[in-house]
């Protein structure tokens, strides 16, 4: 096992410190699970300028041979949250996996190909809708709507005042989303409108069956987050180690409060990543 270098922060909690040591003690069995915007990736106005930390890859490639896996859970579209992360290729990384649309889809990095299933017919239905819906509502001015392919997304942060935008939303948009048989996800400034079913917290327990893992590390920052926060919670009452880390504490405050361990962003997680990676011997 490995010795902590002094660069690491350590877990506040019981259950935190004994996830870290069985990192530590059994890395090959253990799976590393990021969620990408606000962890990986610094959060922009826009998304499509978000991309990852310029010392994510490194990070990750640093690490990825020494544990069974590491994979990026996100609500974005596998292929895009790749492209954005520029994980392709990347050496070291042969053992990425990305889990896009909350684990709809798949890339694995030693294919590179993209597997999905087909579209809920209710997001084709909610596209023609949301804009005149928004229209007709008054909620047109400083919102905004993302395309996620299978999924989409209202954003308030540009809005004079987002939080009141953002409130405002939230029931028309869920009343939309039930309609068409589609689930809201609340996130920070931002109302995802997708298929129910696939959440984090599924796609990550799914994820760990496959590969078997003994011990796993998430990191998120956000509400979507903490459906993957409860299965680990779940995973470690069924005697499986689990460390969990918050990006950022300030926004989303119900995951900071169930944290192993509360980093200010993407910066320190990815300095925690590294410093991870050095304190596991081969």
């Amino acid at each position: 096992m490995g010795s902590h270098p002094h660069s690491m922060p350590m877990p506040v909690t019981a259950a935190g410190r004994e996830g870290l040591e069985a990192l530590l003690r059994v890395p090959r069995r253990s799976v590393v699970a990021l969620d990408f915007d606000g962890t990986l990736a610094d959060i922009v106005p826009d998304p499509d300028q978000a991309r990852a930390h310029p010392g994510a890859v490194a990070a990750l490639s640093a690490l990825a041979p020494k544990v069974a896996s590491v994979a990026v859970i996100t609500g974005r579209p596998a292929g895009v949250a790749v492209r954005y992360g520029g994980f392709a290729g990347a050496a070291g990384l042969e053992h990425l996996v990305v889990l896009g649309h909350y684990g709809a889809e798949r890339w694995d990095a030693v294919t590179g190909i993209v597997h999905a299933p087909a579209e809920h017919p209710g997001v084709a239905a909610v596209r023609a809708e949301l804009p005149g819906f928004l229209d007709s509502i008054g909620a047109w001015r400083g919102t905004w709507i993302e395309e996620k392919g299978r999924a989409l997304a209202v954003h308030t942060r540009r809005a004079s005042d987002p939080d009141a935008a953002f409130a405002a939303l939230r029931e028309p948009l869920a009343e939309l989303a039930a309609r068409h048989g589609l689930m809201v996800e609340p996130g920070r400034a931002v109302l995802e409108l997708r298929p129910p079913g696939m959440d984090k917290g599924v796609a990550l327990t799914e994820y760990l069956a496959e590969t078997g893992a003994e011990a796993v590390l998430y990191a998120g920052d956000d509400l979507g987050d903490l459906a993957a926060y409860a299965a680990v919670e779940k995973l470690r009452t069924d005697g499986m180690p689990g460390l969990l880390i918050a990006s950022g504490s300030a926004e989303v405050p119900e995951l900071a409060s169930r944290a192993d361990l509360v980093l200010n962003g993407p910066s320190e997680v990815v300095a925690f990543l590294s410093a991870l990676a050095e304190a596991i011997r081969d």
